[in-house]
């Protein structure tokens, strides 16, 4: 099978004294989809794997390895493509350790034909990946966007951040919940992130001055409830943040001040014999 805008001339011609097979992922919670060039070859192989089959997965890049090996006498490098998605960077890792050289692409920078966009199926987006990596490859960098996945040091070091961003969030939408409560019955005022919260709760009256009613009352406290739990979580998150932070600027202050053997004072080093 022939890549689309490519003449076959032309394509034979790159491939022929190419060492790398092109290997495409698509990813999806069920299933996933293999799609490979040869070195040497036209044609685009396509397989699948359960997700999250590893070994079966290595299994087919070892054997497609070998067969790429027999058929052109040398040596062959596996290179790969997969989009950044809901998998993180573990899929690029595992490769990576295992000899793959992985590219994880922003799927957002790949072109799509808008007249086969109401036929989109899996095989058409794992070959448009595989044909996205092989003109990669040929130096075609405008082709897509590659991302550069992080350490696992850093990805960790982000998850404070991330994880505060979404607790901010779900504190947000309590305070808006009690307030569209209250709301209801004609209360308008009420700050839940306030300390006297629970005080000025048992002061609420309805809008004819009667006390709330009870199971909405309830509610109420139930929510208070959440939004605390909510808000000592940011605030311990916080917390550890701000303990790296001052822990980071310790260790640069340090490594300003302390003196390298080579600039340490005369004598410093030296002993008696």
């Amino acid at each position: 099978m022939r890549c689309a805008n490519h003449p076959p001339h032309l394509k034979a011609a790159v491939r022929e004294e190419d060492s790398s097979l092109f290997v495409a992922l698509e990813l999806s919670k069920s299933v996933w989809l293999i799609a490979a060039s040869a070195p040497g070859s036209e044609k685009i192989s396509k397989y699948h794997v359960a997700a999250g089959d590893v070994a079966a997965l290595l299994a087919l890049l070892a054997r497609l390895k070998a067969q790429a090996e027999r058929y052109r006498g040398g040596p062959v490098q596996i290179v790969s493509i997969h989009e950044a998605g809901l998998d993180g960077f573990w899929v690029h890792r595992m490769l990576e350790a295992n000899g793959v050289e992985s590219h994880v692409v922003d799927a957002a920078s790949i072109a799509v034909d808008r007249r086969s966009r109401r036929a989109k199926t899996d095989r058409i987006d794992v070959e448009r990946l595989l044909r996205t990596l092989m003109g990669w490859a040929r130096g075609e960098r405008r082709i897509c966007s590659m991302v550069r996945p992080p350490s696992p040091a850093d990805e960790d070091e982000r998850r404070l951040t991330r994880e505060r961003g979404t607790l901010v969030t779900e504190r947000t939408r309590h305070v808006n919940r009690i307030k569209g409560l209250l709301a209801t019955q004609g209360v308008s005022g009420f700050e839940p992130l306030r300390k006297n919260r629970r005080q000025r709760l048992e002061e609420l009256q309805q809008w004819n001055g009667q006390p709330l009613p009870p199971r909405l009352k309830t509610e109420l406290v139930r929510e208070l409830d959440r939004l605390e739990l909510v808000m000592s979580q940011i605030a311990a998150l916080e917390a550890e943040r701000d303990r790296a932070l001052q822990a980071t600027r310790a260790a640069v202050r340090n490594t300003k001040t302390t003196p390298s053997p080579a600039t340490a004072p005369a004598g410093e080093h030296d002993h008696a014999v």
